[in-house]
């Protein structure tokens, strides 16, 4: 005889629960689409974040809002911003939070024609010298403060065509970036000048990954796992370079910036020196106190913060 079971209460009203949808976060880089963000790029590309239960949304930085501005103003939940920034914006009241520090030294560069008689540092003074908006100067800023120097600071664009014309004597840059646009453009490197901030004390660790307070405490285990899942899209840019720069020439193009391979190698490979070799741990991606510290003296001593915040120590929650 056939024996038929009927189902239980507990199989027709308690089906197998279905997978949890994954949990939006929304992340504004701090630049135009390029190698510097490679890690985020193929992190997407690969599927990482989705294994990691996150949809992620990749929004580069436009031309009127800031990542900070948009962070603050909650647009979006993470943004890429360096420490010299973070550090103003906690001064100025807002709760931001670092979640990762990716990049621990800083690239900025002033860059000037050797032909044009600037050897030392103090050549500069009386020069004019091209100078970023808002926050991207406050490095540059510190340095000249920091030195004394009266310079005739001319506002930078996202281009370098302002110093290849004549328009500034000296410019800043990133050394993963505008440097080796002037060399790009037809300039030998000993036809240039280029001046470290790193090598006169202003070293500000610069990439971060930041958050509002509130954010990191409601959404913590979700952005655990973003920052989890970008270290292996890192990883993956770095074991295989030419995937990465597939997917940055893709981004440049989607969004209509001008893309360069082999510009975007360079920076690829200076990126990797800028984040150094992995230990066994892996990055160390914890932001150090002592880094806070010496960026927010230098910025309250040059006058470009008030104070240093009372709960600074909130900044790093890793």
């Amino acid at each position: 005889m056939l024996l038929i079971v009927p189902p239980t209460w507990a199989e027709t009203e308690h089906p197998e629960p279905e997978e949890a949808a994954p949990t939006p976060l929304r992340l504004m880089l701090a630049w135009q689409p390029q190698a510097q963000f490679a890690g985020y790029y193929v992190a997407q590309a690969r599927g990482f974040y989705r294994e990691a239960g996150i949809e992620a949304s990749i929004l580069s930085m436009g031309h009127v809002r800031s990542p900070r501005a948009a962070l603050e103003a909650g647009e979006v939940d993470l943004a890429v911003l360096w420490l010299s920034t973070a550090i103003k914006a906690r001064a100025e009241g807002v709760p931001l939070v670092n979640v990762a520090q990716l990049f621990q030294r800083s690239s900025v560069v002033l860059i000037a024609r050797s032909g044009s008689n600037v050897r030392r540092l103090s050549d500069l003074d009386g020069r004019r010298v091209g100078v970023w908006q808002n926050e991207p100067s406050l490095p540059v800023e510190a340095l000249l403060r920091t030195r004394g120097l009266e310079v005739k600071r001319v506002p930078q664009s996202q281009t370098v065509n302002l110093f290849l014309r004549g328009g500034v004597e000296a410019m800043s840059g990133m050394l993963y970036n505008e440097y080796h646009l002037l060399i790009n453009a037809g300039l030998e490197p000993e036809a240039l000048t280029v001046f470290r901030l790193s090598e006169y004390g202003i070293d500000f660790p610069e990439d971060g990954l930041y958050a509002l307070e509130r954010t990191q405490r409601e959404k913590s285990a979700a952005i655990a796992a973003f920052v989890a899942a970008t270290r292996r899209g890192w990883e993956q840019a770095f074991a295989d370079p030419e995937g990465a720069l597939d997917l940055v020439l893709q981004h440049q193009r989607a969004a209509h910036v001008p893309a360069n391979r082999i510009h975007q190698r360079w920076m690829l490979e200076q990126i990797r020196a800028v984040m150094g070799e992995p230990g066994e741990q892996g990055w160390d991606w914890r932001l150090h106190p002592e880094d806070v510290d010496l960026a927010g003296e230098a910025l309250q001593r040059l006058e470009m913060i008030d104070a240093m915040p009372a709960d600074i120590e909130r900044l790093g929650v890793q």
